[in-house]
């Protein structure tokens, strides 16, 4: 059953896709959750609180995504955690937010944290996801070299978030937030994958 937490985040975000989150009042949040407003205070004493576990939770959806995304078969990690990011932050104006620092009108915006509940900046972010990567990786090489394509991987996908390419006809059917680039950030994350590992003495495919 679900807590009055989750009730309230849960209302909270019913109440941000109807309007901007500044004319979001608290009293509106409590009676969408069923709860008192004493219940809502309660649990995060102010609108700015609310903000920072509305924000957080959507930082734990990705991540917990990213997880998903991770138990594909190993060689597939990269282009499912990069498919999962655009997709992610397509679907989830709080997840483009996070991800990349672009903040919509009328969302609500990190920077009223309070202690022990900070909200991941992009970099955090993007470094949680990337380690999460290198853990699952099996990949041939230094851990420090594998980083550096997890992190390129997802980088490709940002990108694509914030600049994203014309859709072109009679593509494969995949959804529409992700088909236009599938043959763009595969290729490339195939290839930064599939690259040499180095060493004194020999090269790996």
């Amino acid at each position: 059953m679900p807590t009055a937490r989750d009730a309230l985040l849960d209302a909270a975000l019913r109440a941000l896709a109807e309007r901007p989150w500044h004319t979001v009042r608290m009293a509106d949040v409590a009676a969408l959750a069923g709860v008192s407003r004493q219940t809502l205070y309660n649990e995060f004493s102010t609108k700015a609180g609310l903000a920072t576990a509305v924000l957080c939770q959507a930082a734990d959806r990705y991540l917990t995504g990213v997880d998903r995304a991770l138990t594909a078969p190993a060689p597939a990690h990269p282009v499912a955690v990069a498919r999962w990011t655009v997709r992610a932050a397509r679907a989830d104006p709080l997840v483009k937010g996070l991800l990349t620092g672009l903040w919509a009108e009328g969302l609500p915006r990190p920077g009223h944290e309070l202690p022990g509940h900070e909200v991941p900046d992009p970099a955090r972010l993007l470094a949680l996801a990337r380690d999460r990567m290198v853990a699952a990786s099996h990949a041939p090489a230094p851990p420090s070299a594998v980083a550096e394509r997890c992190e390129t991987a997802l980088r490709l996908a940002l990108s694509h978030v914030i600049a994203p390419r014309r859709p072109v006809p009679a593509q494969c059917a995949e959804p529409d937030s992700w088909s236009p680039i599938t043959p763009m950030i595969t290729s490339e994350i195939d290839t930064s994958f599939s690259v040499e590992t180095r060493s004194p003495r020999k090269t790996m495919p």
